[in-house]
Order: structure tokens, then sequence, then C-alpha cells
């Protein structure tokens, strides 16, 4: 699949899916606490969006049954929300969400504690959201695809967690996964020149232990091996002249690239 390059109206269109996904996550995280189930979650998220005009991404998409992807404690990615799954004091939630509006996705993801958290869980969401944050720096024009990478292995690196292996984030735009592949390491300098109109879904994916992986017999869930917490925070963010127009973020920074 070809780069595609949005033109100032396509990213509009991509920003108002962006908006619509953060008030809905916003939505599940206030949400989240003991005794809730993730199927309850899933349900929510939903209605919000359908009640908004759009569809859920991940619905139907290679048969996968719910809205959101929820992912306690040592799942790292892809969990079935399940009304039988009722979240406990001291879990960790990943809710991965998309949505389809206007005819463009937009996609992102944060990981939930509930309740009061281990120190050192607390210290795992910290890091991984940093990456991320640190990730989306570098999304200028001109820049390198590689400086993306670079930027998420260094925060990671550096905390002595490990990046699930094997996973990266995507291009997005008329379809949910696009081209260029963004992989969670790399090196700067190298890599695809960042142009404006590039919209990427950037997603660091941080275990606490090593970063091997499996999948389970549902087909879809992705745990860590050692059973160890994991955590996955994703925006979706396009590059524009000014910098980096993080769509799916409600609070604009005074560096956005903000609206085009």
């Amino acid at each position: 699949m070809a780069v595609s390059l949005k033109n100032a109206a396509e990213l509009q269109k991509m920003y108002r899916a962006g908006q619509l996904l953060a008030r809905v996550l916003d939505a599940v995280e206030a949400a989240v606490k003991p005794g809730v189930s993730t199927g309850q979650l899933d349900a929510m998220a939903q209605e919000m969006i359908e009640a908004a005009g759009a569809r859920g991404a991940f619905k139907g998409y290679h048969g996968f049954p719910a809205v959101l992807c929820t992912s306690v404690n040592e799942a790292v990615v892809h969990g079935i929300p399940s009304m039988d799954q009722v979240l406990q004091q001291g879990d960790v939630v990943s809710v991965d969400c998309g949505v389809i509006l206007e005819g463009f996705f937009a996609d992102s993801a944060r990981t939930i504690p509930v309740g009061e958290v281990d120190p050192e869980v607390k210290r795992l969401l910290e890091v991984t959201s940093t990456a991320l944050e640190k990730a989306i720096a570098q999304c200028k024009p001109g820049g390198r695809l590689g400086n993306v990478g670079a930027a998420i292995g260094k925060v990671v690196g550096r905390s002595g967690f490990s990046l699930t292996e094997g996973y990266c984030g995507h291009g997005i735009g008329r379809q949910l996964h696009e081209d260029p592949a963004v992989p969670n390491e790399g090196r700067a300098g190298r890599g695809r020149r960042l142009q404006p109109g590039l919209v990427l879904a950037i997603e660091p994916m941080v275990n606490m232990g090593t970063g091997a992986s499996k999948t389970l017999s549902d087909g879809w869930t992705v745990v860590t091996r050692d059973g160890r917490y994991a955590a996955h925070f994703e925006h979706t963010v396009a590059i524009t002249p000014k910098g980096p127009w993080v769509l799916t973020q409600t609070a604009q920074t005074l560096t956005s690239g903000g609206p085009v």
C-alpha cells in the first residue's frame, strides 16, 4: 500500500473523528473502577460512538467481536471485553478504540489504573505515556521516521522495562492500517522523511519484564509470556507544516501544530 498524504479538508475530518474518540476514551476512563466489567465499558463506548453517527473501527475487523480492546494486567493488546471480566482493585486495563467518521479513521489507546496500583505499575504507565509524548515531539516535517522509534526506545531503555516484541504503530486515514509501519524502536536520522499530510498511529507497548509475548487460544488476546503487567498508549498524530497535531487529544499544547 502506498503512503497516503492527507490534504487540509481530510485532516479536519480526521480531527473530528479523533475528537469523538477522545471523548469516548475520557468517558470510559471515568467509568473504570473496581466492580465494573470490561463488557460494560464496551457497551458504553458503542452507545457513544453510534449516537455520534460514527462506527466502531474494530468491531467486525477480521472478526473481532467488540468496539473496544480491553487488555487487563498481563494482557498487552487485543483483549476481548466480557461481562464476566470484572475489574479489581490494583488492576490496570489498556483500552484501545478506533472510530470511523465521515469516511476516516482515528485510533487511540490508554492504560488506566483501577483504583490504587503498585508504585512500580504506576511507573510502568508513566514510562509508556512519556515514551509516546517523546515520540510525538519528533513528528516534525523533514524529520525521519527513525526519530520516532528512537525516542520511544530511549525512554523505555532507560526505564529497565521492555518493549513488547513484534508490535508497532501504523499509518492511518481512509483505512485503519496504512503504510508506513511505525516501529517502537529505531535509529535517529534513518527511515522515511516525515511530510506534511502524513498521519501516524503511534503506539508504544511496554512490558514490566521481558518483551516476549504470546497469543491466547481466543486468537486475539496478546499476553506477556512472564505474566507481568504491560501498558499501551496510542495517539493519532498528523504531520503539519507547524509540527505535530495530536488528533485524538482534546487539550492541545502550545507546541501542537493545531488545526490546519
